[in-house]
């Protein structure tokens, strides 16, 4: 048991360095120009309100 908290352990510490690292290149470098595009397709960064229809089902 206690080999396999060693084990666990040492994913968790690659694991967060691993994101401070995607974090770092994120913020820091020309990187996020390309990722910030992603938001672009998928709608999220334009915060406007689109005309909604209610709908009701009778059964």
């Amino acid at each position: 048991m206690k080999r396999f908290e060693s084990l666990l352990w040492k994913l968790v510490i690659i694991q967060f360095i691993f994101l401070i690292i995607a974090q770092w290149l994120i913020l820091y470098t020309p990187l996020h120009l390309y990722l910030g595009k992603v938001y672009e397709y998928e709608g999220v960064s334009k915060q406007e309100k689109t005309k909604t229809i209610e709908t009701t089902v009778d059964h």
